[in-house]
C-alpha cells in the first residue's frame, strides 16, 4: 500500500515514523516543489537560469524561443525546494550579470520576507493573526446595498456592537461610504461626520474591541483615529487623498488598501485585465513602495484584492480560488464577503447572497485568510469555528 501525504500532515505522519524532531525541518525543505514565477527576464539569463536549477535537481519554465534568444526577454517559473533554492541563490552570487544578481536578489527577500503575526493599534490593542479573523460591517450611511447593514441611529449602532461583540466579531468596521462598486466614491461632510460620531460612541462604551474606520478621507480619518479607531480602510488605495496617507503614517495605525480598477463610480464598466493576478500583485506592489514615501511601515498594510471593485464575476473566481498566490506579498490578508453579487451565482437560490458569503467565509478560513469582512458575523463565525476545529487535527 502507497499513502500520499498532505503537506498539512506531514509533521503527523513523521512523529508516526518516529523521525528524530530535530529533523523534521529538514525534510519539510525537501518535501514540496515551491513554483515561483519571476517577470521580464532577459533571455540569456533565463537559458542559465534553466540550466543551473537543472543541475540541483530543480528546473524552470522558460519561453519556447527564449533557448536560441529570438525573444527578448522571458517570465520564468521556477520549480524547486526550499533547499534547491538556497543553493540556486548561492551559486547567483558568482553570476553578476543579466540581470541575475536581480534574481538572486528578489529570491533572498521573498524568503527571508515574513508576514506580521499581529494587527497593532496606535491605542495599544493588538489582534493576533493565529486565525482567521471576523470584521462586522456597520454602515452609517444611507447608501447601502445592504439595509442589513445601515445603522444611522446612535441606539441601534450600539445595539448592533453589541450584538456583533457577543457573537463574536474581532473587528468593527464603521464605513460612511457605500463601498458598492459603481457608487459615489465621495463623502459629504455629514458623512465624515457620522463615520467620528460612531466611532467616538462605540470607543466610549466598547473599550477593547478593534475598530476599524472606512473612509478615502484625511480629515475623517485623522479625526476618527483622535476618537478611537484602530484601522483605517481606504477603498481608493490613496488615490483620491494624499492626506490619507499623510495621517497613516504619522498616527503609525494599521491601514487597508483595496485593489480596484478605475475610479469608483465607474469600476463596473467592462473591467479587463490582461493577467489578472499579475496586475494586482504589481497594483500592491506599486501601493507599498508609494507607502514607503510616506515612511508607512510595510508591517502596518493589509491588503483586499478588491471582490467586486472592477472585477467580472469570473475574475472574482479566479481571486478566490488563487488567495494563497496573492500571499506572496507577506501582508495580511482581507476578503470582503459583503454583497458580493456573483457570490450566490452557482446557487440554486440566487437571491441568497447569505450562502454565497458563507461558502466564502468557509473557504477564506480552509485557506488561513486572515480576515473577513461580512455582514452576517454570527452565522460567519460558527462556519469558521468549525473548519478552525478541523484544521486542529493537524497539529495533534
Amino acid at each position: 500500500m502507497i499513502t500520499k501525504i498532505s503537506q498539512e500532515y506531514l509533521d503527523n505522519e513523521m512523529k508516526k515514523v518516529k523521525a528524530h524532531p530535530a529533523s523534521y525541518k529538514i525534510f519539510r525543505n525537501k518535501s514540496e516543489i515551491i513554483p515561483l514565477k519571476i517577470f521580464d527576464i532577459p533571455a540569456p539569463a533565463a537559458n542559465i537560469i534553466k540550466q543551473e536549477m537543472l543541475s540541483l535537481g530543480g528546473d524552470a519554465v522558460v519561453h519556447k524561443n527564449a533557448v536560441n534568444c529570438c525573444v527578448e526577454k522571458s517570465d520564468i517559473i521556477l520549480l524547486g525546494t526550499v533547499k534547491q533554492y538556497n543553493f540556486f541563490m548561492e551559486k547567483l552570487k558568482k553570476m553578476p550579470y543579466f540581470s541575475l544578481d536581480k534574481v538572486r536578489i528578489m529570491l533572498r527577500q521573498y524568503f527571508s520576507a515574513k508576514k506580521p503575526d499581529s494587527i497593532k493599534s496606535p491605542w495599544g490593542r493588538s489582534l493576533t493573526l493565529d486565525r482567521t479573523r471576523v470584521m462586522g460591517i456597520i454602515n452609517v450611511s444611507p447608501d447601502s446595498f445592504y439595509v442589513g447593514s445601515c445603522k444611522q441611529n446612535i441606539e441601534k449602532i450600539l445595539s448592533t456592537c453589541q450584538i456583533m461583540i457577543q457573537d463574536g466579531a474581532d473587528i468593527l468596521d464603521i464605513s460612511g461610504i457605500s463601498n458598492y462598486p459603481d457608487s459615489d466614491s465621495t463623502q459629504t461632510e455629514e458623512e465624515q461626520k457620522g463615520i467620528v460620531t460612531a466611532v467616538k460612541t462605540i470607543r466610549e462604551n466598547y473599550s477593547h474591541i478593534m475598530i476599524s474606520a472606512n473612509t478615502c478621507s484625511g480629515d475623517a480619518a485623522k479625526k476618527a483615529l483622535e476618537a478611537g479607531a484602530d484601522i483605517i480602510s481606504d477603498v481608493s488605495g490613496f488615490d483620491l487623498n494624499d492626506k490619507l496617507a499623510e495621517v497613516i503614517a504619522q498616527s503609525g495605525t494599521p491601514c487597508i488598501l483595496t485593489h480596484t480598477k478605475g475610479i469608483t463610480e465607474n469600476i463596473q464598466t467592462t473591467p479587463t485585465y490582461d493577467d489578472l493576478l499579475r496586475e494586482i500583485m504589481q497594483y500592491f506592489t506599486d501601493k507599498i513602495q508609494y507607502t514607503s514615501s510616506f515612511n508607512i511601515d510595510e508591517n502596518n498594510i493589509i491588503i483586499n484584492p478588491g471582490l467586486g471593485f472592477g472585477k467580472t464575476c469570473e475574475d472574482n473566481m479566479e481571486i478566490l480560488d488563487r488567495m494563497q498566490e496573492l500571499k506572496s506579498l507577506h501582508k495580511p490578508l482581507l476578503i470582503d464577503t459583503s454583497g458580493k453579487p456573483f457570490a450566490h451565482k452557482t446557487s440554486t437560490l440566487e437571491s441568497d447572497e447569505r450562502e454565497g458569503a458563507l461558502a466564502i467565509a468557509a473557504l477564506c478560513a480552509h485557506q488561513n485568510i486572515d480576515i473577513v469582512r461580512v455582514n452576517d458575523v454570527k452565522a460567519a463565525v460558527g462556519v469558521i469555528k468549525k473548519i478552525e476545529a478541523i484544521k486542529c487535527r493537524r497539529t495533534k
